[in-house]
């Protein structure tokens, strides 16, 4: 069965499907070696990223298995985990769309927290931005710190539907194949580059200037998306 042309429309999970189909009709059999992600993404005529978070999502299912240094491999079938329910339809959201999203609509967030921040809004942003250091500090991912911050921001907004439109994005970022990408692609030089860019968003918005706090925080994702998007051989366990 030759690999097939994908229609992008929920990329990754396309891919996912195809891959699964050809593993489970042994066009791939148990033990082999899929096919590098460029020559996938070369005969799948999609990105290189989309391949990746197609893999990782069958690492989370445990259909594949990523091997540092060596490849990606097909396991013995067996009870295999379901894709992530989480989060409703947000749960099967591509963590590489997701961050495009987020660069658009945060970027307007932070511009409208600049103009309507109150004190006690800047007193939670910066408490947030404190808290992702001490995490850092102590040798923790401060991930529980970034949501804050953002949330923060998208609170003091001022726009409920904007608020609850963050809070969605913070939901499916807490899906198991977003937190497996952040195992791979999260390191300590990372988070300290993050937390530059927060603060370089709190310090346009303290200064009420919504064009450089849009401007601050669109960097910041555009960066996040960056690192997530990474060459495989920046990451961790490959």
């Amino acid at each position: 069965m030759p690999l097939q042309t994908i229609e992008p429309q929920r990329l990754y999970r396309r891919i996912a499907e195809q891959l699964r189909s050809l593993i489970d009709s042994g066009e791939f059999p148990v033990g082999s070696r899929l096919p590098a992600e460029r020559e996938l993404a070369k005969q799948l005529c999609v990105s290189r990223p989309s391949v990746r978070e197609a893999l990782i999502a069958l690492e989370v299912e445990t259909v594949i298995e990523v091997r540092s240094g060596s490849g990606i491999y097909v396991l013995k079938p067996r009870k295999r985990q379901a894709s992530p329910r989480n989060g409703g339809k947000s749960a099967e959201w591509g963590p590489l769309e997701l961050m495009r999203a987020r660069e658009l609509v945060e970027s307007e967030v932070a511009a409208l927290a600049a103009r309507n921040a109150k004190k006690s809004d800047l007193k939670l942003i910066e408490d947030a931005l404190q808290q992702m250091r001490d995490e850092v500090a102590q040798g923790q991912i401060p991930r529980n710190g970034d949501e804050i911050f953002h949330n923060a921001i998208a609170e003091a907004c001022g726009n409920e539907v904007l608020r609850d439109t963050v809070r969605g994005y913070w939901q499916a970022r807490h899906g198991t194949l977003f937190e497996r990408l952040g195992d791979y692609f999260e390191d300590d030089s990372s988070w300290d580059s993050a937390l530059t860019e927060h603060a370089e968003v709190l310090k346009a918005i303290r200064a009420r200037d919504a064009g450089a706090a849009r401007s601050a925080m669109q960097r910041h994702l555009k960066k996040a998306h960056k690192r997530y998007s990474a060459s495989w051989r920046r990451a961790k366990p490959f």
